[in-house]
């Protein structure tokens, strides 16, 4: 490219010096024109000289340029004829590649016509086998069945049995619960070692699960983070203990776990004494928790009677107010009624003695001493009620409150089921779900309350009763002493007037 634009350049400026060339030439012939025969003047001989100057200057340029621009075009042709050679060598690769291409393309035709004709080979016979192995199955698909739903079954209680904590985790291969889990979903056939491995996990943990075995192994502290290692028993696959310590099993961590609580009292000496028991001291008593200590730990969180107390919330405490009144007064009114059932019994043995201490004798007092002689039995009679009528309210008092409480127990207890089934259908709604660990809170405040309302209503109307009896026994009493003086007095009125 350098070497055309050289070129164009030379031969642009052998142009420009062909035509000044021209022009000067032309020039002269002007001046010399025939018809003018005027001598040329002294600037004109010398502007004639330096333009004759000049022109051989530019035919010396002229003469120079002609061999290198006929170099410039020796060049030209020769890279014209370089370029050539590359291009048709270039052509020739290209169709050399062409070539390989379609040579590439029919193997690779060849090939996967061959492939295609081995692949329907391999279907047909993929099909044949498939038959053949159907065929040959015979027992073997019930078996694969039987096996599966074994597995599975026994993949659930292995997981969740007590006895998985003494094998402990192995360090290589699958756990006995993810193998049976594997196998129970497993598609193809099991193998001979599989077969052989699912019935060794059953055997050893019908055997396992008959013994009473002392091992050590970690256990998860209460803090729920920090293990330690302790001496376990274990009965079974039922209950785990360690000196009198009752432990939970986690299926989910596969390990033992320390209880929320304790279990004092006859279950320690229990547990303590399994734990030093031998071989040779014959048998020994032992706790057995089917649930593998959940039992246990629902004994250990058991709320005591504050705890379910304070699960009433308000209305509890409401209700055990009415019920502690009315129990006091019941109490105190049990006690005036025993004094007075006693003092009037007294009092028959001797009813020529009236006394003030009891209701019978003010009744006695009240007729001898204020009836006056010669009034009339409808005056004496109403005299006689009157001084019934004042004992009657001090023999039924507090009778209509401890009514009003056996009536009113059961309502507050309503009213404290309300409120939890209220909160109980806040937490669903709140939660979008049915957890009964959501629901527990208001439903355990509508139990505690029932309980509570039946609780105080239930003793209260047995003693309610009592004293109802008590005092319907001295009433009758002072009704019959009543009706017996009256007859009295009117018999001796009868006699004093014949």
């Amino acid at each position: 490219m350098a070497s055309i634009r050289a070129r164009r350049a030379v031969m642009g400026l052998a142009a420009v010096l062909s035509l000044s060339l021209a022009g000067g030439a032309l020039g002269q012939a002007k001046k010399q024109t025939p018809g003018q025969p005027t001598p040329p003047t002294a600037a004109e001989l010398k502007q004639e000289a330096d333009r004759k100057a000049t022109q051989a200057q530019q035919q010396a340029i002229l003469n120079g340029l002609m061999p290198y621009v006929q170099r410039l075009r020796d060049d030209e042709r020769r890279q014209g004829q370089e370029r050539l050679q590359r291009f048709r060598a270039e052509l020739q690769k290209q169709e050399k590649a062409t070539q390989d291409a379609l040579a590439r393309r029919n193997a690779a035709e060849q090939r996967s016509t061959q492939l295609d004709k081995q692949w329907m080979a391999n279907e047909a016979r993929i099909a044949q086998i498939s038959s053949l192995l159907k065929e040959r199955e015979g027992n073997l698909g019930e078996l694969f069945g039987v096996t599966r739903q074994v597995a599975g079954d026994a993949a659930t209680v292995l997981q969740q049995s007590l006895v998985t904590v003494q094998y402990g985790v192995p360090t290589e291969g699958e756990d006995r619960a993810e193998f049976l889990r594997r196998l129970a979903g497993a598609r193809a056939l099991p193998s001979i070692t599989e077969l052989e491995r699912l019935w060794y996990e059953l055997l050893r943990e019908m055997t396992d699960g008959g013994k009473v075995v002392k091992f050590k192994t970690q256990v998860l502290q209460r803090d729920m983070k920090t293990k330690v290692d302790m001496e376990v028993v274990r009965v079974g696959p039922f209950t785990a203990e360690s000196d009198g310590q009752y432990l939970g099993y986690l299926s989910s961590q596969k390990t033992l776990a320390q209880l929320n609580g304790e279990l004092f009292g006859q279950f320690r000496v229990v547990g303590r004494a399994l734990q030093n028991a031998s071989a040779q001291n014959g048998y020994a008593r032992a706790v057995v928790d089917p649930a593998s200590g959940g039992l246990l730990g629902l004994y250990v969180d058991r709320p005591n009677l504050a705890r379910r107390i304070n699960e009433g919330e308000v209305v509890g405490y409401v209700i055990i107010a009415v019920g502690v009144i009315g129990l006091l007064f019941a109490l105190f009114q049990a006690g005036y009624l025993v004094v007075a059932r006693l003092a009037v019994g007294a009092q028959l043995r001797d009813l020529r003695n009236p006394k003030s201490n009891n209701a019978l004798g003010r009744v006695l007092l009240a007729f001898r001493g204020d009836v006056k002689k010669g009034e009339n039995a409808e005056l004496a009679e109403l005299r006689i009620s009157e001084a019934v009528l004042r004992e009657v309210p001090k023999l039924e008092r507090f009778q209509a409150f401890l009514r009003l409480a056996v009536a009113a127990g059961p309502l507050l207890g309503l009213i404290g089921t309300v409120i939890g089934m209220i909160i109980t259908f806040r937490a669903i709604v709140a939660s979008g779900t049915s957890d009964p660990k959501i629901m527990a809170r208001g439903i355990g405040q509508a139990m505690i309350a029932t309980v509570l309302g039946l609780g105080i209503a239930i003793p209260l109307l047995f003693i309610t009763t009592g004293l109802a009896a008590l005092s319907r026994a001295v009433t009758q009493i002072l009704d019959e002493q009543s009706q017996s003086l009256l007859a009295e007095s009117v018999g001796e009125r009868k006699q004093t007037s014949a």
